[in-house]
């Protein structure tokens, strides 16, 4: 039960969840970050977690309490992105069968791989890319590349590019937007802008093929 209370309080409050951690945990927080992220990108039915805001709340806590070493965390989660995309990878090349045959598996819905089956058609090879930037999106996209035609020597060039740039750009934004009073005070708000620009593409396209089908 802890283990669901935890994942609970870290969608609710990564910022405040981060701080308990630092408390009582000190070095081993890098690790657990370290596990959120291979967590989060390596199993398809774990899909919920809140990447975007737990690296903002990263970069913010290494700011402002230097307890977390912004030149080791960032490798670190870099390094737990890619791992999580491989073995994610290498679920769906061995297992998207099995998977596609229930509707649903914990968290999984069959819906969000046929949404990111349909985002990779029509984006390509730079979906990897794209993909680390949507939430849901970031979490099937491995498996949809290992369960799809994509050469491997492609998909990981792509994945080492959307790892490095989704890490750094979020963290270090939260880093350096750290020391200021405002970010510091409205974290919340921070934390929805964050998930409200993530899912946009998401509801542009939602909203793109409902007006195509009211047009035909």
């Amino acid at each position: 039960m802890e283990i669901i209370y935890f994942f609970l309080n870290l969608l609710k409050d990564p910022l405040a969840t981060l701080q308990e951690f630092l408390t009582h945990y000190d070095m081993l927080t890098y690790l657990i970050l370290a596990a959120i992220i291979f967590v989060e990108t390596g199993l398809i039915i774990m899909p919920l977690l809140p990447g975007d805001s737990l690296l903002f709340a990263v970069g913010l806590l290494a700011a402002t309490t230097g307890k977390l070493d912004i030149q080791i965390i960032i490798p670190l989660l870099i390094g737990a992105a890619l791992l999580g995309d491989n073995v994610n990878h290498f679920v769906g090349k061995h297992f998207s069968q099995f998977i596609k045959s229930r509707e649903k598996i914990l968290f999984f819905k069959r819906d969000y791989l046929t949404r990111t089956e349909h985002f990779y058609e029509k984006h390509g090879g730079k979906a990897v890319i794209m993909a680390r930037f949507i939430p849901i999106v970031r979490t099937i996209a491995p498996f949809v590349a290992g369960a799809g035609s994509m050469k491997y020597s492609k998909y990981i060039v792509f994945c080492i590019i959307g790892a490095t740039l989704w890490v750094t750009s979020i963290t270090l934004t939260g880093y350096f937007l750290g020391s200021n009073e405002w970010v510091k005070h409205n974290f919340e708000k921070i934390v929805l802008g964050i998930v409200f620009m993530s899912i946009l593409p998401m509801i542009l396209q939602f909203a793109r093929v409902k007006f195509l089908k009211q047009s035909v």
